[in-house]
């Protein structure tokens, strides 16, 4: 609230070129509200604000900025300010702006970084995109087991401003494999003589630097931590993870998930900040992919079409039965994408999963078919028409269910992303497929009954 009361103070102080004040006002502002700061004043004014940053706080608020926006800011700036800023920021943050940068810009900016930090971001650089290698950051606190309590403290006194985090200590050996983890509360509530080793317990959790990010995200959510400990294939300490980072790949996950969800190709950057033509690209494939199901729908309608001109009620009930397919798959695929998601099934569990959701779909059938069943009838007062929409359903529901709950389980077997499996794309297959079912029941019923 405070931060939006003074804006209109900040803004006759750009317009005055009080950069001085303006300066001394913002040094007492966290790097978020900078932000906000910056997407609500003109575009010149946000370079601006960022220009007259502090060297430590313009660091924090680049790294809390979008890709395009900071690909924008180092347009503006100077080597020696970039360097300035790419010194400052975390390695993984660093990191981060890299890997979205052409190689000739990566290369230009890494010549500029101090040699200690050029190496330190080229070891990470090293690691394939989205692992956890990418992620993490190699300044973390490590002692070893030896030592007692009081000089191990004196150890983080002296490291601690290098660190990412001091919750938690590392204890390693002398070729610096992972032995054990502290919290820093045990260590300062523990006899000053007390070795290190009397306070190991062997229970900690560590993530290989080649394994996906996801399996970061899913371990601290897991074990509900804080910070994660990054090994390699010896066990080997490399690095740490933080929750910080992990927010920001669970959030791009969940965003990808949804987009996918909606059949739009993920961006890689915010909605406000994607260019009109790119949406248009992320758009426009999906689109086109399912305008052709569509005409698969009206190619089995057209195959019908004189068993639909004999009796012409069956068409009435089309948009209401092939919605309720789509609804009926999308319901089921959603639930157990999320359960594949959170660790609650596995493609093992396929048998599980079909036993069921087959048997609510027997029960949402008959329910479903008993209504619409007898809604018709009241509507068209034909009970041939209602056995074959109130049977129709069932077995929609049924092949709904079964396709909905299955596809995700085989694309997570076949090691792809179960959220492709989305809602525009199983409704436009159980379009085709529901009509199929529900010309063929109509097809059953006539030739026994004429």
């Amino acid at each position: 609230m405070l931060r939006e009361l003074l804006s209109p103070e900040i803004k006759e102080l750009i317009e005055t070129k009080n950069w001085r004040v303006l300066k001394d006002v913002l040094s007492d502002w966290v790097a978020q509200d900078i932000v906000d700061l910056i997407h609500n004043v003109g575009e010149n004014e946000g370079d601006i604000i960022f220009r007259i940053l502090p060297r430590d706080l313009a660091a924090d608020v680049f790294s809390e900025l979008d890709k395009n926006e900071q690909k924008k800011i180092l347009k503006l700036l100077s080597s020696e300010h970039i360097k300035e800023i790419f010194t400052q920021l975390s390695p993984d943050d660093r990191v981060d702006v890299f890997e979205e940068l052409p190689a000739t810009v990566t290369k230009k900016l890494l010549n500029l970084l101090p040699p200690e930090e050029r190496k330190e971001t080229m070891t990470l650089l090293g690691y394939p995109e989205k692992s956890v290698g990418r992620l993490m950051t190699p300044r973390f606190v490590a002692i070893r087991p030896n030592w007692t309590v009081a000089q191990s403290l004196e150890h983080i006194r002296r490291f601690a401003k290098y660190a990412e985090t001091i919750d938690v200590v590392y204890v390693v050996d002398n070729n610096w494999v992972l032995l054990d983890e502290i919290a820093l509360k045990d260590l300062i509530l523990s006899s000053p003589d007390t070795t290190i080793e009397q306070l190991l317990d062997k229970e900690y959790h560590a993530v290989a630097a080649s394994e996906d990010q996801e399996i970061a995200v899913e371990i601290m959510k897991k074990y509900n931590l804080n910070v994660l400990p990054v090994v390699d294939s010896k066990k080997v300490l490399l690095g740490v993870v933080t929750v910080d980072d992990i927010l920001d790949v669970y959030e791009d996950e969940v965003t990808e998930d949804i987009h996918k969800s909606a059949s739009v190709s993920p961006f890689e950057v915010s909605y406000g900040t994607t260019p009109v033509f790119t949406m248009f690209k992320k758009r426009i494939i999906w689109l086109l992919l399912l305008a052709v199901g569509g005409t698969m729908t009206a190619t089995v309608i057209s195959h019908f079409e004189s068993m639909i001109g004999k009796i012409i009620i069956l068409a009435s009930f089309i948009p209401i039965l092939i919605g309720t397919g789509g609804n009926i798959g999308t319901q089921s695929s959603t639930l157990v994408i999320r359960a594949l998601v959170t660790g609650e099934i596995t493609p093992k569990k396929w048998l599980f999963v079909i036993r069921k959701e087959l048997l609510v779909a027997v029960i949402i059938g008959i329910s479903l078919g008993f209504f619409l069943g007898l809604w018709s009838y009241l509507m068209k007062n034909n009970i041939l028409v209602s056995i074959i929409v109130g049977s129709t359903v069932l077995f929609i529901s049924l092949w709904a269910s079964l396709v909905g709950s299955m596809l995700p389980i085989i694309l997570r077997k076949l090691h792809l992303d179960p959220a492709v499996v989305s809602s525009p794309l199983i409704s436009t297959f159980l379009d085709v497929s529901g009509l199929l079912i529900y010309f063929s029941m109509a097809l059953i019923i006539l030739r026994r009954v004429f």
